[in-house]
């Protein structure tokens, strides 16, 4: 529920300020105006931490502003933009919910989460915040904001971290299947953004998850026809074997159309079969890497293929780092021959 019993809110048709007094169901609010109580729907309120620094930031600049004559035909077309400020990409906003102290004094109780699209595709989306075993799956339109929920103060100083799994509503088959990010938020990164805010005199502050949805990337086969430099003609054996893969996507809806009906048991043993077949295939072919795409979810298939790597011997070393396309979701591995 976006809204909770004690909040602030704005009234979008009379424009009047409210207390949220009573949640009557996941549509309507009881709200509280200067004593009338009265039920509303969702959509009617908004909170009033914008608008009141909106107003605010417009009055310093009316002030600064000189009057000058504007005609009609000299206005440009503004591209839309999303509620916070932002630059093009998708964006993670904080937006600060301020209370007072016993000296009276402004401090920040909790933040607001917003997935900020400031791109002209739609987007569905996972996302999870790790302290509190959070999920939300929806939906983002283009240039718009969406409300994920609550995060206390307190919860920020242990370096919570973000997850989102994003994909194309409209299916782009030269753009990637599904981009995954991950944000892991410190306490310096933190107060130094909350710094820069107040310096520049803005409500949020943001994190970019990505500028622009990556391109799926051509797979790169290396060609081994040449005589191997070991002491036997390994030719003849790889033109019988099937094709190595530099990059394999262990997702299950990648492996098998019927999946729904598997156990959690049983895709994971599918999923590591597959993996081993490739990484043999590999080793075959003498790749002198294989990437192999995880995901992150709840991390069980990345701790198996990083248990089994551990004990092969062909393995000089792997790196689960961030990547461009695959974020935190894939492990690149280096092969010794």
């Amino acid at each position: 529920m976006k809204y909770q019993v004690g909040d602030r809110v704005l009234l979008l048709h009379s424009n009047e300020e409210g207390e949220v007094v009573g949640i009557i169901n996941d549509k309507m609010v009881m709200v509280d105006v200067e004593g009338v109580q009265f039920p509303v729907y969702t959509d009617q309120i908004d909170f009033p931490y914008f608008k009141r620094f909106s107003e605010q930031h417009a009055a310093e600049k009316n002030q600064a502003r000189k009057p000058h004559k504007i005609y009609i035909d000299n206005v440009k077309k503004e591209k839309p933009t999303a509620k916070y400020k932002v630059s093009d990409g998708v964006w993670l906003a904080f937006l600060p919910v301020y209370d007072k102290n016993v000296l009276d004094d402004d401090v920040i109780e909790n933040f607001k989460l917003y997935l900020i699209n400031q791109t002209e595709e739609a987007y569905h989306f996972t996302y999870r915040a790790d302290k509190n075993n959070f999920e939300l799956q929806n939906e983002i339109l283009a240039l718009s904001d969406f409300y994920l929920h609550d995060v206390a103060f307190e919860e920020m100083n242990d370096a919570p971290k973000f997850e989102f799994e994003l994909s194309l509503v409209n299916v782009n088959k030269k753009k990637v299947p599904y981009l995954e990010q991950t944000l892991k938020i410190k306490a310096k990164i933190l107060f130094k953004k909350i710094e820069e805010m107040h310096v520049k005199n803005e409500p949020t502050f943001s994190f970019l998850l990505f500028e622009k949805y990556p391109d799926k990337m051509e797979e790169i086969i290396p060609d081994y026809n040449a005589r191997s430099k070991i002491f036997y003609d390994a030719s003849a054996v790889q033109q019988k074997l099937e094709p190595a893969q530099s990059v394999i996507d262990l997702h299950i809806e990648k492996l098998t159309d019927n999946w729904k009906h598997l156990s959690n048991f049983e895709i994971l043993t599918l999923q590591l079969s597959v993996f081993e077949k490739y990484y043999q295939l590999a080793l075959a072919h003498f790749l002198p890497n294989l990437t192999v795409i995880h995901g992150i979810g709840k991390g069980k298939l990345k701790e198996e293929i990083h248990e089994i790597l551990k004990n092969k011997k062909e393995v000089k070393s792997f790196v689960n780092q961030y990547h461009p396309n695959f974020g935190y979701g894939a492990t690149e591995i280096f092969f010794q021959y």
